[in-house]
């Protein structure tokens, strides 16, 4: 008896291709991984509402799960389950991060005093000296209730010097919740503040006092030595010069003044003010090739020794010293940890610029502060910086002429950098800032070499001659080249149509950009490069589509914007100016809140609007309510509603936030700003 053998099925082809590509993607794999986590992260904030506490767990049970099938099935389509083990790992490090800074939030109006700690110092948009406090002490309220830090916004200008960082200060303060955004899906402060634990906001008219001796500590410690370079690069480069020394030295900056921080901007050179990875590149850059360089001198140790690797490791207490001195915010620490990955790659012998090593530190500053995903400085760090590998990793690639070698070269990679992470950065600065600067290409090829060959290394060899007394003519020539940056601001951001707005696309926008461009620098085939270059193009679609409201309604009551054919029509010339200056910005009008007041209301619209945005104004409104019923939209509520209108006052403000309303063939589409932000530990009501 004869037994017949049946063929084996062959897989399906889904399979065969899924298998393919896991493997052809073997040594590549990091980048992709990269993309994981972010993905992961960003679902999470996503979310319409906050996960359980136990759905933690779901998502360490699921991930673990995934990277177990992934194991198993490695010789196969494995590093599809591994990279959805990574996407659900991001979830839940987020969630987790979400639980780890939670802290009390002020959930009513307080007037009284306040004592704290001064852990930063800086500017607010007015120009106000603004402190952010710890270990806050309120009057009456109870030490579980107490946010764990305050910022407050200092009226007093004058006499503010002995305020520093390590001092514990006491005044009389008025405090409130953070606010949310000014209209939905707009800037979300209320998410950014519970990251940084900051549970109340305010100001005080009535001077600062010292409420106890300054405390001792490594804090305190490094806080003078921050304020010692400071003021001694002050004395020695007076003027403007000295405070924009200080700033890309020791961060400080609130010693700029308002002409040179618009001509930044307007140039798009004020993120040479910003301590990230520009600066800290150019320090542990310059400090490698002296090392470097000066080893080459010595043939003994240049033909038999590793000069590189003593180089990266002589490059990083440098790179520390400059995240302690800078004050070691949120944008200098992610510039560290990327200094250390391609550092590392040194010591270990694997190339410090690719993208496995872009992609590493990119991991490792997701897994630390996940919630940085959605700030533009982690954005822009990583698409300037992925771009600049991807652009001279295909050059190192190519064989080149002699005349683009040597000290020519390096010129021209420069002018080259500053384009290529120019172009990289330009559509995200766009979107968040809602400006484009024109010029910004040309300003950065004039500036960032300038910084690059004479500004950083000389205000370095400075500060390290200075014990010796021998710091005045490398600080005189850094001064030099800081007036060059500073006249080049000042020339192209004054040129007519130097800076032009642009209108915020909705927020969908920017997760469709940003894989674009994931892709787009990660991919190692045509065809996906191809796919990367879709989506961009999806996302320029998307952007160009995007709607903006027809009629807006702050969180308070106090503000009314209707969009008309000559831009947005505002209810008030002066008061709200924050909120009134977003939505403007937002639509892309650089007009000031007074010409838009001035514009003529528009009288067809489907929904009669009657606004009062003080108590004044409010028999009025209703009277007019009364007559033509519709919506009665007022900061204080009336005792009467006249039948027939819709009230929007403060109980129905205090649950929705902002309004916006979008008119479409007649027929109203309202958003508010809680149900975009969803119910998540910083939003609070429904």
């Amino acid at each position: 008896m004869h037994q017949t053998q049946v063929a084996p099925r062959p897989p399906p082809a889904l399979w065969i291709w899924a298998t393919e590509t896991s493997q052809a993607l073997r040594g590549h794999r990091l980048p992709w991984l990269a993309i994981a986590l972010a993905a992961g992260i960003g679902g999470y904030f996503a979310l319409p509402a906050e996960p359980a506490g136990v759905v933690l767990i779901s998502w360490i049970w699921l991930g673990v799960t995934f990277a177990w099938a992934g194991w198993r099935l490695r010789a196969s389509v494995g590093f599809i389950f591994l990279i959805l083990a990574v996407c659900v790992l991001g979830v839940g490090v987020a969630q987790l991060r979400t639980r780890i800074v939670a802290g009390p939030v002020l959930e009513f109006r307080y007037y009284g005093a306040v004592e704290g700690r001064v852990v930063t110092l800086d500017r607010s948009a007015s120009g106000a000296v603004r402190v952010t406090l710890d270990g806050v002490r309120l009057d009456r309220v109870a030490p579980d209730r107490t946010p764990r830090r305050v910022r407050l916004s200092l009226q007093q200008q004058e006499g503010l010097g002995w305020i520093v960082p390590g001092a514990r200060i006491m005044t009389t303060a008025h405090l409130l919740s953070p606010s949310g955004p000014t209209e939905p899906g707009g800037f979300d402060f209320q998410r950014h503040a519970w990251y940084l634990s900051l549970g109340a906001v305010g100001y005080t008219r009535v001077p600062v006092v010292r409420a106890a001796p300054d405390a001792g500590g490594w804090f305190t410690g490094i806080t003078k030595a921050r304020g010692i370079v400071a003021k001694a690069l002050r004395d020695r480069m007076p003027g403007q010069v000295g405070e924009v020394a200080a700033a890309i030295t020791t961060g400080d900056r609130s010693g700029l003044s308002d002409e040179i921080t618009a001509s930044l901007r307007a140039s798009n050179l004020a993120h040479l003010l910003a301590i990230s990875g520009l600066h800290m590149g150019l320090l542990v850059g310059f400090v490698f090739w002296t090392v470097r360089g000066g080893l080459a001198l010595i043939p003994s140790i240049a033909l038999i020794r590793p000069t590189r690797v003593w180089a990266a490791v002589a490059s990083l207490p440098f790179a520390t010293a400059y995240l302690v001195l800078s004050g070691g915010s949120v944008a200098t620490q992610r510039a560290y940890v990327m200094a250390v990955v391609m550092l590392g790659a040194i010591v270990v012998g694997r190339r410090a610029l690719s993208m496995r090593s872009v992609a590493i530190a990119a991991i490792l500053v997701l897994l630390w502060r996940p919630e940085s995903l959605t700030g533009p400085g982690f954005q822009m760090s990583f698409a300037a910086t992925g771009a600049l590998v991807l652009v001279f990793g295909t050059l190192a690639r190519t064989e080149r002429p002699d005349w683009l070698r040597g000290w020519r070269g390096g010129i021209l990679s420069l002018l080259l950098s500053s384009l290529v992470a120019g172009m990289a950065t330009a559509p995200i600065a766009a979107l968040h800032f809602n400006r484009v600067g024109h010029y910004g290409v040309l300003a950065n090829m004039l500036a960032v070499p300038m910084m690059g060959l004479a500004v950083m290394p000389l205000l370095f060899v400075g500060l390290m001659l200075m014990p010796l007394g021998l710091e005045a003519l490398p600080l005189a020539l850094a001064g030099w080249g800081i007036e060059w940056i500073m006249m080049v601001a000042q020339e192209v951001g004054g040129l007519p149509g130097a800076v032009s707005a642009v209108p915020a696309p909705h927020w969908h926008v920017l997760p469709v950009l940003g894989l674009g461009m994931a892709i787009l620098g990660t991919a190692r085939s045509g065809a996906v490069r191809s796919v990367g270059l879709v989506v961009l193009a999806v996302a320029a679609v998307l952007w160009v589509r995007s709607p903006r409201p027809d009629i807006l309604i702050s969180d308070d009551g106090r503000l009314l914007g209707i969009q008309t054919e000559q831009g947005r029509w505002l209810s008030r010339e002066t008061g709200v100016s924050f909120v009134a200056q977003s939505w403007l910005e937002n639509d892309g009008d650089m007009v000031a809140q007074a010409e838009a007041a001035g514009r003529e209301r528009p009288a067809a619209i489907p929904i009669s609007l009657h606004h009062a945005a003080t108590k004044t104004a409010l028999p009025q409104a209703v009277a007019d309510c009364a007559r033509d019923p519709g919506w009665l939209i007022v900061s204080v509520a009336p005792e009467v509603v006249p039948e027939g209108c819709r009230l929007i006052g403060p109980a129905t403000l205090s649950q929705t936030g902002a309004i916006a309303v979008y008119l479409e063939d007649g027929i109203l589409k309202v958003w508010t700003a809680r149900e975009v932000q969803g119910r998540r530990p910083w939003s609070r009501g429904p």
